[in-house]
């Protein structure tokens, strides 16, 4: 599995296919699919797997309703039928859901463009999953919405996941085919020389440095992707957009579907939904101007908007900052159009470019990963024509059951994160360096509970000591570094007042 961390003399000492750079879900896609193909690859990963855009999406694996809508059909019609494959190899991590659009007099779109949309949809899924749900049906399962004008809703089916889950996923079946993989481990340069790139390496663990060599090296670093090697700026503009969630206690939002809904203000659509036990509140759509290496954090503005749109929808429930259990913000890298358009209004489609032995790839969406990385594969030369078509069109399973993993490792956790078999498993096969690691990636804990599983402490205390050998004063260490990242990243901003 994942568990045990190689030195960079131990990785250097090996001849390698293929290096990728980037752990998120395009880079652990490229080190799957290379390894499948039998390729010898390694990846590296500057913090945490996932620890970037991978783990703070809106959790959706789906073909993108407005993608149809902006002409994008191709687009839509890849996604959906990687949606699908996805549900049919992971059940549990990957699950059906039914989405709920809402419909109001006076308002577009209607009930009959919103059929003929959907009836797209489902020709692209090769499914039939949609229909029109009566006002007194939509309020029934739907209590407390706003019946102000509404006449009814659409009814359509997408998924939803847990990303980092899927992340970990995509790794733990990379090293069965003989992948390997190691977070942080940043690169802080690379060379080509002699028709071999060499990258230069830190292990942020370790506190070593070392340099690794391959004939091509795959940059997947998403929003950091002009970052790495020098393009001349021959490569395309990555345009950094902020999404952010608010995750709330369901007792004081209950809801059973996704519902999308169109904010107020500016009519872009928002999702409400069910995930983890708790109900999930996004995104926003901004672009993103802070430092990439900090962590990305919803601002006050952002928690308002979010605020203004749930108590619009359902004016009863009168949602304050305190019933936010915590936030949540990622940054998505969008190959940007040039023409400054609105962010939500830019094409979420992917790049890859290649110069000197560096092949580059961003963009695109969490459900395409797997065409990404064939894409990224065959720009570095690791797939011939043929193969990539022959591989796209393949419908072999993705996935296998993994071997002596509790049931909750493969399927969706449903508020049984704090399993003592599930605990063990991923700090025994996850390659957990920290404990914000565990608690806000491997697990969500430290998302879903509003102590920030405070209450756990001394159980992960025992078991931190026991599977990872952190003594008294690394337990500290470590307990201190999540208080203060959750606190600064994760939690509620305060109001943002106006300049006088």
């Amino acid at each position: 599995m994942l568990a045990q961390r190689p030195t960079l003399a131990d990785l250097a000492g090996q001849q390698w296919d293929l290096i990728v750079v980037g752990g998120g879900i395009t880079g652990a896609g490229v080190l799957l699919e290379a390894a499948r193909q039998g390729r010898k690859a390694l990846l590296l990963e500057q913090r945490d797997f996932a620890w970037g855009t991978s783990s703070r999406s809106s959790k959706m694996v789906h073909g993108g309703l407005r993608y149809i809508a902006q002409g994008d059909v191709r687009l839509t019609r890849d996604a959906l039928r990687e949606r699908e494959r996805l549900l049919r190899d992971l059940p549990g991590l990957v699950e059906r859901a039914t989405y709920l659009f809402p419909l109001r007099k006076g308002r577009f779109p209607g009930r009959w463009p919103m059929t003929a949309v959907l009836s797209l949809y489902d020709f692209l899924a090769g499914i039939r999953d949609h229909r029109f749900l009566s006002r007194k049906e939509l309020l029934r399962r739907v209590p407390g919405l706003d019946d102000t004008g509404l006449s009814g809703a659409m009814s359509y089916t997408d998924a939803l996941t847990d990303d980092c889950r899927l992340v970990i996923r995509c790794l733990l079946e990379a090293a069965r085919a003989g992948g390997q993989s190691l977070n942080y481990a940043r690169v802080t340069g690379t060379r080509r020389d002699d028709g071999v790139t060499r990258v230069l390496v830190r292990d942020e663990v370790a506190g070593e440095e070392g340099e690794l060599s391959a004939p091509v090296v795959i940059n997947a670093t998403g929003a950091w992707a002009n970052r790495l090697g020098d393009d001349n700026g021959q490569g395309p503009r990555i345009r950094p957009l902020r999404g952010s969630h608010l995750f709330v206690d369901p007792q004081r939002l209950p809801v059973d579907d996704c519902l999308t809904v169109m904010h107020p203000r500016d009519g872009r659509p928002v999702f409400v939904f069910p995930w983890e036990g708790v109900t999930c509140v996004g995104t926003t759509d901004l672009d993103h101007g802070d430092d990439l290496d900090l962590e990305a954090s919803a601002s006050g503005a952002e928690v308002d908007y979010l605020l203004e749109l749930v108590n619009g929808q359902f004016p009863a429930a009168r949602l304050t900052r305190d019933d936010v259990l915590s936030t949540m913000a990622g940054v998505r890298p969008v190959i940007a159009s040039g023409d400054g358009k609105d962010p939500s209004k830019e094409r979420r489609d992917h790049a890859v470019w290649e110069r000197d032995g560096l092949v580059t790839v961003s963009g695109g969406k969490l459900t395409t990963f797997r065409l990404i990385a064939l894409d990224a594969l065959a720009a570095a030369g690791l797939l011939d024509p043929r193969s990539a078509r022959r591989a796209r069109r393949s419908n072999a399973p993705l996935f296998r059951p993994l071997p002596e993993a509790p049931p909750q490792v493969d399927a969706f956790l449903h508020g049984a994160q704090d399993d003592d078999a599930l605990l063990r498993w991923v700090l025994r096969n996850e390659a957990v360096v920290h404990l914000d690691d565990l608690l806000l990636r491997r697990t969500r804990l430290g998302l879903l509970r509003r102590d920030g599983g405070e209450g756990l402490a001394e159980r992960l205390r025992h078991l931190s000591a026991e599977l990872l050998g952190w003594d008294d004063t690394r337990w500290g260490q470590e307990w201190a570094r999540y208080q203060d990242l959750r606190a600064r990243f994760y939690g509620v901003p305060p109001v943002e007042r106006a300049a006088a």
